[in-house]
């Protein structure tokens, strides 16, 4: 299963490897990347793949979620099926 994890926030140095180090230790591979800097906003679109973690998509979404509130970032993790459904209405 894919999932799509966005991130948003204050630019600061390091977001892009904790955010790797949470799917590095729930075993999600990141499929593909995108990521900009607005002024010192940072915004971060992944495409993960979840179907080999050894988190289920609850543990892996609330540890994304406690790595924002740690960082003052906004971190959503959506499973793709409803991010595409989202953007078709």
């Amino acid at each position: 299963m894919r999932t799509v994890v966005s991130v948003m926030g204050k630019d600061t140095v390091g977001i892009i490897s904790k955010v790797s180090a949470v799917c590095n230790e729930c075993n999600v591979n990141i499929l593909d990347i995108t990521q900009s800097v607005l002024d010192d906003i940072f915004v971060m679109v992944m495409l993960t793949d979840i179907s080999a973690s050894n988190c289920s998509f609850a543990d892996f979404s609330d540890k994304m979620m406690s790595l924002g509130k740690e960082n003052c970032l906004d971190i959503r993790v959506m499973h793709e099926d409803i991010f595409n459904s989202m953007h078709r209405i």
